[in-house]
């Protein structure tokens, strides 16, 4: 009976000192986590806002939260002049959510987009992030886009991912949300 307490009190300790170095370590990590989180949404905005210099967090209660996927939406700026803004939305694909920023410029044009983190299959759905698939909606007007199996045939369609039609729609669905967005909120600020 001694020995089993004793292996009790032997396990506890051990349990409570990996607890506390596990909460150590997650206090000294935590805002260096949260810096480099940071810095790439900084890049990514930079990426499909490539004219801006500056970002400026536009608060929430000067757009709608359209279909509840919108999470952020940023003024990008050149000196005192609006370049136009990123939206960053959070659509549902067929692995979960994915992180997507859109660019749109002061002219309405989307400038493009970001994917960051996401679980769709590999080898299909994530291909989304490759150029061939995001470089087709930089330069599309803010209208509401369509997603197509095959090849596009007008500039308001943008061609499905073969075998991931899922995450296709998703992303489209995503930037249909920002161009949404733009048009009723952000075109007459």
């Amino acid at each position: 009976m001694n020995s089993i307490v004793k292996l009790g009190l032997n396990l506890f300790v051990i349990c409570a000192v990996a607890a506390l170095a596990l909460g150590a370590t997650n206090q000294i990590t935590a805002p260096v986590i949260e810096e480099r989180n940071i810095q790439a949404n900084n890049e990514s905005r930079q990426i499909v806002l490539p004219d801006a210099k500056e970002f400026k967090l536009v608060s929430n209660s000067e757009y709608e939260n359209i279909n509840g996927v919108v999470a952020e939406v940023y003024e990008g700026t050149d000196a005192s002049d609006i370049i136009g803004y990123t939206v960053k939305v959070l659509p549902k694909g067929y692995g979960g959510e994915i992180e997507l920023i859109v660019g749109i410029s002061s002219e309405g044009k989307v400038t493009g987009i970001n994917i960051g983190s996401m679980k769709e299959t590999p080898g299909l759905g994530a291909k989304a992030s490759e150029e061939g698939f995001k470089g087709q909606f930089t330069g599309k007007p803010v209208e509401e886009l369509s997603l197509v199996k095959g090849s596009a045939s007008s500039d308001k369609e943008i061609q499905a991912i073969s075998g991931a039609t899922i995450t296709s729609n998703a992303v489209t669905k995503g930037v249909n949300t920002a161009i949404e967005l733009y048009n009723s909120s952000l075109n007459n600020r």
